[in-house]
Formats: C-alpha cells, sequence, structure tokens
C-alpha cells in the first residue's frame, strides 16, 4: 500500500473514565439501532409488499427486480450522505450530524407507511417510494461512522474492541425489532395485511424518532474532537483530504467492509425474496428464520468485539471472510432442502460467519484514518462498500432468473465478497495507528 501511515492526532491528553466511554457508547448503540430499525424495515417489504402493491403492471420477477432495485437506491444515496455528514461531523462536530440523521430517517420511514400504492394514485407511488428510500441512505450514510466515531473516541485504546462491537450490535437489534414487527403483522388475514398492517412498522418509526431524539440530544461531544477544534487541526473538505491523502486506505476499508453489509444482505433479504418467490416456503419461516439469526449476531459480535482487542481487528475480519466462502455452498444446499429447520439452520450460520467480520469493522475502520478526517473516511469507506454491495439482491435475483432458479450463483456471489473482505482485513490489519493514548 503506497499511503503513509497518518499522524493521528491530538498531541494533548484526553481525560476519559471507563464509565463514561460506555455511557457514550450505549447512547450511540441506541440510536444505531433505532436508525437500523427503519432501514431494515425497506428491506423486508422489498421482499414482500412492494413488489406486490407498487409495481403491480409488473410480471411476478419484474416486480422482483424493480422493488430491490428501489431497495440499492438507498444504497447508493450511502456515499453521498457519507460525504454530506462527513463534512459537517469532521468540520462542527460528531454530535450535530448524528442529531440531524436521526431526524432524516425516522420522517422518512414513517412516511413510507403514509404512501398510497399503485392501485391508488399510480406511477406516483413508486416515485415517491423511491425519494423516501434516497432519504433514508441520506442519512444511514452519516448515522454509522458517526455513531462508531464518537463511541471509539471516547473509549480507552485498549477497550475500544468491545465498545465499537457495541455499536455493531445495533444492526442485530434493529433486525429483531423490524423483523419481529413484520412478523406479527403477517399474523393479520392476507387482505389485512395488503390493506394496512404492513404499514404499522413503519409508523412506528415516529414514537421511536421521538425517543431516539431525546438519546441522542443527551450524547457529550467527542473529547478528540474537542482537542482538534482548540488545536485548529480540522480539515477544510475532509472528503477530499481522504481520496488525496489516504486513498489506499479508502480501498482497504471499502474491501474489509464489503462482506458485513453484501453478506448480509444477501442472507435476509435475498434468501427472504428467494425463498417466498422461488421455494415456495411460507414467507413466516423466511422472516423467523432472519429473527433467530439476529439473536446468534448479538452473541457472536460481544465475543468478536473482545478477541479483536487481543488478535486485532484486521485478523478477525480474515477469518470471518474464509469461514464465510468455506460455508457458502453448504448453507445455500440447506436452504434449498425448503425445510424449514435447515433454513433457519442456515440463515443463523450464515450471519454468524458474516458477523466475525462485522463486529470488528468498525474497530478497524476507525484506526485506518486520523482524528481530522475519522468521520469522512470511516463513512466513506462503509458506505461505498454500501453502496457497492446494496444492489447484491437485485443481481443475486437476476442471476437466479438467468440459471432457472438454482443456488450456486448466489453462492458464487457470497464467496467473491468473502474473499475480498478477507484480503482487506489482512492488509488493514497492517496499516492501523492508533490515537495517542487516552487518559484517565
Amino acid at each position: 500500500m503506497s499511503d503513509k501511515a497518518p499522524v493521528h492526532s491530538p498531541a494533548t491528553a484526553i481525560e476519559v473514565s471507563g464509565s463514561d466511554a460506555a455511557r457514550i457508547a450505549w447512547a450511540a448503540f441506541v440510536g444505531t439501532a433505532l436508525e437500523w430499525y427503519d432501514y431494515f424495515l425497506f428491506g423486508t417489504a422489498a421482499a414482500l409488499v412492494f413488489n406486490r402493491l407498487f409495481f403491480t403492471e409488473l410480471d411476478a420477477t419484474a416486480a422482483t427486480l424493480a422493488a430491490f432495485a428501489t431497495f440499492g437506491v438507498g444504497f447508493a444515496a450511502r456515499p453521498l450522505g457519507a460525504l454530506l455528514f462527513g463534512y459537517i461531523g469532521d468540520r462542527y462536530g460528531r454530535r450535530p450530524a448524528l442529531l440531524i440523521t436521526i431526524v432524516m430517517i425516522g420522517c422518512a420511514t414513517g412516511l413510507i407507511g403514509l404512501l398510497p400504492d399503485y392501485l391508488a394514485i399510480g406511477i406516483a407511488a413508486p416515485i415517491m417510494l423511491a425519494v423516501l428510500r434516497l432519504m433514508q441512505g441520506l442519512a444511514v450514510g452519516g448515522e454509522w461512522g458517526g455513531a462508531m466515531t464518537l463511541a471509539v473516541e471516547h473509549a480507552p485504546i485498549e477497550r475500544r474492541g468491545r465498545f465499537a462491537a457495541l455499536i455493531q450490535i445495533g444492526s442485530p437489534v434493529g433486525t429483531l425489532i423490524s423483523s419481529g414487527a413484520f412478523a406479527l403483522v403477517l399474523l393479520l388475514p392476507p387482505d389485512a395485511f395488503d390493506a394496512w398492517g404492513w404499514r404499522l412498522p413503519f409508523l412506528g418509526a415516529f414514537p421511536l424518532l421521538a425517543v431516539a431524539l431525546y438519546i441522542r440530544l443527551k450524547v457529550e461531544e467527542s473529547p478528540i474532537f474537542k482537542d482538534l477544534v482548540a488545536l485548529d487541526e480540522r480539515a477544510k473538505i475532509p472528503a477530499l483530504e481522504v481520496f488525496r491523502k489516504s486513498g489506499g486506505r479508502l480501498l482497504v476499508a471499502i474491501a474489509a467492509a464489503l462482506l458485513g453489509v453484501g453478506g448480509f444482505y444477501l442472507m435476509t433479504t435475498f434468501v427472504v425474496s428467494y425463498g417466498t418467490n422461488t421455494l415456495g416456503v411460507d414467507r413466516g419461516v423466511m422472516v423467523n428464520a432472519t429473527l433467530v439469526a439476529a439473536v446468534s449476531q448479538i452473541v457472536v459480535t460481544v465475543f468478536a468485539g473482545r478477541f479483536a482487542e487481543r488478535f486485532g481487528p484486521g485478523r478477525m475480519t480474515v477469518v470471518g471472510g474464509l469461514a464465510t466462502a468455506a460455508a457458502a455452498f453448504p448453507l445455500f444446499w440447506l436452504i434449498d432442502t425448503e425445510s424449514p429447520f435447515a433454513i433457519v439452520a442456515a440463515v443463523t450460520i450464515g450471519i454468524a460467519l458474516i458477523t466475525i467480520a462485522y463486529a470488528v469493522t468498525g474497530a478497524l475502520l476507525t484506526d485506518l484514518f486520523p482524528p481530522s478526517l475519522r468521520y469522512s473516511g470511516v463513512s466513506l469507506g462503509y458506505n461505498i462498500a454500501g453502496a457497492l454491495s446494496g444492489f447484491l439482491p437485485l443481481i443475486a435475483t437476476a442471476f437466479l432468473a438467468a440459471t432457472g432458479g438454482a443456488s450456486w450463483s448466489a453462492a458464487l456471489l457470497l464467496i467473491g465478497i468473502s474473499l475480498i473482505t478477507a484480503l482487506g482485513g489482512a492488509i488493514g490489519e497492517r496499516l492501523r495507528v492508533h490515537d495517542k493514548p487516552i487518559v484517565h
């Protein structure tokens, strides 16, 4: 890698207690969990609702492709959100950026629950759906990097792995809440579900927004950012500096984050659609599989965060990438049996293996960039990976149609991104540079 290791600031000692670090990390986790709830709702609805109610003029395969394309729009918007909120976070503070993101995504998600469908307003329905998904993507583009940066910059260096992993638990918790909400409304009669039941989880975003905003208002600014302001070490255009001075590190960050984002959506959004629409498995079974997998993800994340402190997040990323690649074909063979037990086992094992790499992504990425560029660098790396992998359910569905419904193409796709992430982890471990120690 041609990039020189960045010199990390700040130069002065910063007093942070372990209890303060835990409190800030917890607050960041709660807000992130609620944002992921909003974001993940769309993925489940794309597989179960939007293909039927918002793209009704298309045949079944084309409608599913269109729904996943709308789903992918949110990922395409995430790098733009990373640019925007990275600028705010590195120039004006981590805290104000996170307050804006939570309001944006909460309002966008709640409004989806109020949208008329295609039969009511025609082509305007999918257009409005895409616009609101775009708003979700912009907000999430700034959310994860900001929450991770804030938590890590409040944490003692030797304990960053566990606090970074706590933020990652926001993903499975968001999955549990969103999938649980859909599992409940799926108990309604089909006509009631289509008429109004699917809207309830989206409308739930409004009260959750109030909770998240209250929590975010209590979060203190990063002490490292305060020091950057005092020393006048903030970058004028952070994203430009990332591309100019840390372009190689950005590529490593993208590679290291790819499996955690793309692999997750292959094993959840795509598999829910594949099981329901291709194999004819009851959609309740598919949604429940993601619920069980989310529980396993929480457990794996906790242990992986601790192991990252001992062995390094890059090495853990390599382990997760290689293990997922080795398991890809057996996982899809289990799904193809159409057995509910086998499907739940496959999704759970697949998500658990992917989580080994995902759990340590924040710890690895924050060590790749100096504090003056950290919000932008971490957000860009993670969300460019998100943009690249957000269309994977669409690509996997297209491959599925081209191969007559054979799942081997999806398995190969999973293997490919797993190996890219393993390579990113190996290089990233060699490039890690810590901030100067934080004193207590």
